[in-house]
């Protein structure tokens, strides 16, 4: 786990497989935060860092509905078409049988770091060790 996670109390993760509804098996929050992919197999290979929600410059969060779990479930990546449909089929393509998602709220009630921010920590974080970025992060 990148040290920068730890601080976070409101966490969860899910496992899925191309036979499962993204949906159903996604328990994210509606909240802010970050959110990291691994695909496992026979070693756990973080594959892409997201996040969702944007603080203003008066400190409020401004958050799309639905929060982290839209983001997961909803979001375009590898076509114009949410994960819930991308995501199985480029595991097909790249024979990936399960992939793990952990979730953290990065700004609630209690704690107030931009999520942004926190995805830039654990993508320069990955870059410094790999020299580049996972797979599925095209670009930051």
């Amino acid at each position: 786990m990148y040290k920068e996670l730890k601080k976070f109390k409101v966490t969860n993760q899910f496992s899925f497989t191309t036979d499962d509804s993204l949906e159903e098996v996604c328990n994210a929050s509606e909240g802010s935060g970050v959110f990291l992919v691994y695909s496992v197999g026979d070693e756990k290979e973080l594959i892409m860092v997201g996040s969702t929600g944007t603080v203003q410059n008066d400190g409020t969060l401004k958050i799309k509905n639905g929060g982290l779990k839209d983001k997961i479930v909803e979001g375009h990546q590898f076509a114009k078409t949410g994960r819930k449909y991308s995501w199985p089929a480029q595991m097909k393509i790249e024979d990936i049988s399960t992939i793990e998602v952990v979730w953290y709220e990065t700004f609630n009630d209690k704690t107030k770091v931009i999520p942004t921010f926190v995805e830039g920590q654990v993508l320069q974080n990955f870059l410094d060790e790999n020299e580049k970025l996972p797979k599925w992060n095209v670009a930051f």
